[in-house]
């Protein structure tokens, strides 16, 4: 007997085809996945998906209207490697953000299609809950990013933060912003990788939205040539201001 994969339903098609269509060649699979178009449900189109013979026509010939009409097919098909780009095109408008997200981030589908994914679920960004952000943040490919990094949630900025795709290009912006709120730039700062960059540290003493308390921590980190800089900004408050003199005048936390 054919095992179904834990948490899902049992295909009702006769186990001998099963058998075949697991252990069976490309040339074979799509034989007979002609042949039994009709009996396929979505368990067993699930077990033919993970066949390593599966080819771009077996995925075409299990395209049909009756299979589509089942929502874990329509994403079984468009996240597959080997789908082709067209199906999986018009398939991913319909996908759930959880699907989208996958997509976007799966390095073995075209450049393409993982963009388009990431359209569509920028778009839904607004309407989705603050955990499933934070659960995208997580995961989300570098074009998601961009558009997660103006989040005005510390929770999603840190979960970008511990996103192994962040780079500090992407993160640049977020420090520089005049919107920025305080909490999310005393959170890049406090954080061992990003808050360790010293183009970063600059960029959030020099921002007049950061909290002061984060400001004064950072400030003995910069440079003279920075620290002449925040001393004579005006957008910057007294006691920053005040701070940056200071450490001017005594040379021992001069670092040139």
């Amino acid at each position: 007997m054919v095992e179904p994969v834990q948490g899902e339903a049992p295909s009702e098609l006769d186990p001998s085809i099963l058998h075949r269509m697991r252990d069976a060649g490309s040339e074979e699979l799509l034989a007979l996945v002609r042949e039994h178009a009709g009996l396929l449900d979505p368990p067993a189109v699930r077990l033919v998906l993970r066949s390593s013979f599966v080819t771009a026509e077996v995925i075409e010939a299990l395209a049909q209207p009756r299979l589509l009409s089942f929502y874990e097919v329509r994403r079984d098909l468009a996240l597959h490697p080997r789908a082709p780009q067209v199906l999986a095109q018009q398939l991913v408008p319909g996908l759930y953000w959880r699907d989208l997200a996958a997509l976007g981030g799966d390095t073995r589908v075209h450049p393409r299609l993982r963009r388009m994914a990431d359209q569509y679920l920028a778009m839904r960004l607004p309407e989705l809950a603050l955990g499933e952000k934070i659960s995208i943040a997580r995961r989300a490919g570098a074009g998601l990013l961009a558009q997660l990094r103006n989040d005005p949630s510390p929770r999603v900025i840190g979960a970008l933060l511990d996103n192994p795709r962040m780079t500090e290009d992407i993160l640049a912006p977020v420090v520089h912003g005049a919107a920025t709120p305080g909490p999310v730039l005393a959170l890049i700062a406090a954080d061992r990788r990003w808050g360790a960059r010293y183009g970063l540290q600059v960029a959030i003493c020099r921002n007049p939205g950061t909290p002061l308390a984060t400001g004064l921590k950072l400030l003995p980190l910069l440079r003279k040539t920075e620290l002449k800089a925040i001393a004579a900004d005006p957008r910057l408050s007294g006691a920053v201001r005040q701070r940056a003199r200071l450490l001017l005048g005594d040379s021992a936390c001069e670092r040139v």
